[in-house]
């Protein structure tokens, strides 16, 4: 089964389909997201690009690193 990461979803959406994206997203460079008051609250909101561009990770880095674990970022 494909899984596909929709980059125009909220961080908080994706993890509520992919609930082991958390994991995934931490090693990538997104600390925070293991904190369950940072998902709920910035990650409503946040999407992977605007994380991205606000810690300063290549979003195509993340998107080959999501590729290698078996997403599908669209």
């Amino acid at each position: 089964m494909e899984k596909t990461i929709d980059l125009s979803k909220t961080v908080y959406e994706l993890v509520q389909e992919y609930p082991e994206l958390v994991e995934v997203m931490r090693e990538i460079g997104f600390a925070n997201i293991t904190n369950p008051a940072m998902l709920k609250t910035a990650g409503r909101v946040m999407t992977i690009p605007k994380g991205a561009a606000m810690r300063g990770l290549d979003l195509e880095n993340i998107k080959a690193e999501l590729i290698k674990r078996g997403y599908s970022p669209i």
